[in-house]
């Protein structure tokens, strides 16, 4: 009995070590090499926006920019986040009736409204309610649409140019419709109104 007994341990021993050359070296290493190759690169280190050779954040991550003046804010605004915190990822988990979710979408809409200057019940949805995740890096058409006067206002640009620049930034990539990407429009009017 003790020798089939050393017999398991050490077969057992074998597949543990041999198992774990194979999952924690050579693996890692497989998927880190097929990292390497041309085309897979970018996606793989998290699809990484620069800007002047710095790394100003990722394509697939919405951070909602922080005026050092909020009375003369120049950025384009990303949806809320349901943390309140853009370092943590995640949603409320509350219902659309929640009493709670229904006043922070009202005084997000208000705090909107005031913002861009037009009446509440212009404002999107997309601009009131969180994400699941509260990191979607697009905003809708309509949702950039209302920000161009204020950010037109504040750059210097005119609405057109700033239009425009929404215009060349709208994929397919949004909340079930053409989406703006808002980083990537953040430096493209930093980019204009620096010529």
């Amino acid at each position: 009995m003790i020798k089939n007994l050393l017999k398991q341990t050490g077969a057992g021993l074998r597949v543990l070590l041999v198992f774990t050359v194979l999952l924690g070296v050579v693996y890692p290493l497989g998927v880190w090499a097929v990292s390497r190759i041309p085309g897979l690169h970018d996606n793989a280190e998290g699809s990484l926006v620069t800007a002047n050779g710095q790394v100003v954040g990722s394509s697939l991550i919405g951070i909602d920019p922080v005026p050092a003046d909020p009375a003369h804010d120049p950025y384009f605004h990303t949806r809320p986040s349901a943390t309140g915190d853009p370092s943590v990822s995640g949603g409320s988990n509350k219902g659309g009736f929640n009493s709670d979710l229904v006043a922070a979408v009202e005084d997000r809409r208000a705090a909107i409204a005031q913002r861009e200057g037009v009446s509440p019940d212009a404002v999107p949805a997309d601009a009131v309610t969180a994400s699941g995740s509260g990191l979607d890096p697009t905003i809708s058409v309509a949702y950039a649409d209302l920000q161009v006067p204020r950010v037109a206002r504040n750059t210097g640009l005119t609405e057109d140019r700033v239009r425009r620049l929404v215009e060349a930034n709208t994929t397919g990539h949004g909340i079930g419709v053409p989406g703006v990407n808002v980083l990537e429009l953040n430096l493209a009017v930093q980019s204009a109104g620096a010529h």
